[in-house]
């Protein structure tokens, strides 16, 4: 298995199916009526990959370790800082774990290094099936956004690098309200920018924390599960599980 796909699977946040949901879920199967609006992390559109192989060229043999204790310092910085009440943005987050990181496993990152690993993500293009869902999504009139801890930076690039920009209606990043999500105020931008109640916005997630999350606020939510992670212990699980764009357009009745 190729060391980029081997990385991404390791740091693939979130849970497995659970038993006693189907592959898609249950709201067609329901007949609940369509959504209004999806709501989306980051990952289900956006495919990380590139940027866990940049750290194995610069770090041959130690990219997954590396990628690994990074991406969970990533994580825990926002909850401290959001339960700290001392917000900075995600590319401070991620740049200032990256660092840690490296010191933590006593590897000389040199300040090019860390530019070349964090420029990356301004470089990143949408998953294959991103695409055609959105055209399905579009034709049946149902509104979409990103609703990510990332800067609007880091949202857009992507979208254009992939000939996407001016799909999506403007990024619900964490900056406008200075609280990581799984934190209420983040969800909440949601409703407030759609106009919509909870029950008309489905939420994809891409990992298993942020599924919890969107399930304690409220919201009807789907798990993009493309790593095949397990689900984490949190008492709560998806509406529908899928691996990718295509499971969620079912999801959605389109």
């Amino acid at each position: 298995m190729p060391a980029n796909r081997r990385e991404f699977l390791n740091l693939a946040g979130g849970g497995a199916v659970a038993a006693v949901l189907s592959p898609i879920g249950t709201a067609r199967a329901a007949g609940v009526a369509k959504f209004k609006a999806i709501a989306f992390d980051g990952f289900p559109i956006i495919d990380p990959r590139p940027v866990f192989a940049k750290v194995e060229e610069i770090f041959p043999g130690k990219g997954t370790e590396l990628s690994n204790a990074w991406r969970i310092r990533q994580f825990e910085y926002t909850w401290l800082r959001t339960l700290g009440g001392d917000y900075v943005d995600f590319w401070r987050v991620t740049e200032d774990a990256l660092t840690f990181a490296s010191k933590q496993l006593k590897l000389d990152l040199s300040a090019d290094q860390r530019d070349q690993i964090m420029q990356t993500y301004l470089k990143l293009k949408v998953w294959p099936d991103v695409p055609p869902a959105l055209k399905q999504f579009k034709d049946a009139g149902i509104r979409v956004a990103f609703l990510s801890n990332f800067t609007a930076a880091m949202l857009e690039a992507p979208l254009k690098n992939s000939g996407l920009d001016g799909v999506f209606e403007p990024h619900l990043s964490t900056d406008k309200v200075k609280a990581y999500k799984p934190d209420p105020r983040a969800y909440q931008m949601g409703i407030d920018a759609f106009k919509l109640k909870k029950d008309e916005i489905a939420f994809a997630a891409f990992a298993g924390w942020d599924v919890a999350g969107a399930k304690w606020f409220g919201y009807p939510t789907f798990w993009v599960n493309r790593g095949n992670a397990p689900l984490e212990e949190l008492g709560v699980s998806p509406d529908g599980v899928g691996s990718n764009l295509g499971d969620l357009a079912k999801f959605v009745g389109v």
